[in-house]
């Protein structure tokens, strides 16, 4: 019996543990939650995640867990064939590590910004600010990637995996990747975007971008 993702395929959360379950050949079960028609608010969805947040995964046994950091590096360490997207070494692990708290404590709250006004208070538009922020998070990445292929170093790793959902979805939807200002950034989604498990992230991020599309006037794509 293959583990159940609830998932809405605009978040990039959602798209990063359907990249990495891609990316180690799991079969996973997709269930759709409608967020939008509060079905994430749901008893029997309290149920499995309080938080009532996406993705949420039911493995075989039972066992049920959220947010997708703890879900991509738990499918790796169970289903993966080898150590290679998560290390055990402690310090490759620890520079991996590192890598998801960066997304999830700078880079999501930087989307996070700019669209959850647009779904809450009816914002139209992305300010000057919001692009600097997302800017100054492309900045840090530019950095990260210098000498390296890869977020963490010179392997592909989850952390990859988590960046690109969210890095994809700035770029082609609210902040253009200035490629003279970031090359290395530039290079490194072109290589993600040359990868199989890649291919689980195109509907979803366009699904993204046209849903802001339709909500926000200035967008640039």
């Amino acid at each position: 019996m293959a583990p159940t993702v609830y998932v809405t395929h605009v978040s990039p959360p959602v798209r990063a543990v359907l990249i990495t379950a891609k990316a180690i050949g799991l079969a996973v079960a997709e269930k759709e939650v409608n967020l939008f028609a509060g079905e994430h608010l749901k008893p029997e969805y309290l149920k499995l995640n309080p938080q009532h947040t996406v993705p949420t995964l039911v493995d075989d046994d039972g066992f049920t867990i959220w947010d997708s950091h703890a879900i991509i590096t738990y499918l790796v360490s169970k289903y993966a064939k080898n150590d290679a997207l998560y290390p055990k070494d402690l310090k490759k692990r620890a520079v991996v590590d590192q890598r998801l708290h960066f997304e999830s404590g700078f880079v999501t709250p930087r989307l996070k910004a700019v669209v959850l006004p647009v779904y809450l208070e009816g914002k139209k538009t992305i300010t000057q600010q919001d692009k600097e922020r997302i800017c100054e998070a492309y900045a840090f990445l530019e950095t990260f990637l210098n000498g390296h292929q890869w977020v963490a170093g010179d392997f592909i790793s989850v952390a990859d995996y988590s960046l690109v959902s969210i890095i994809s979805s700035l770029h082609y939807i609210l902040v253009p990747i200035d490629a003279e200002k970031y090359p290395n950034l530039q290079a490194w989604l072109k290589r993600m975007e040359g990868r199989p498990e890649y291919e689980a992230n195109v509907k979803g991020l366009e699904d993204y971008r046209q849903l802001l599309k339709s909500k926000m006037t200035n967008l640039p794509c």
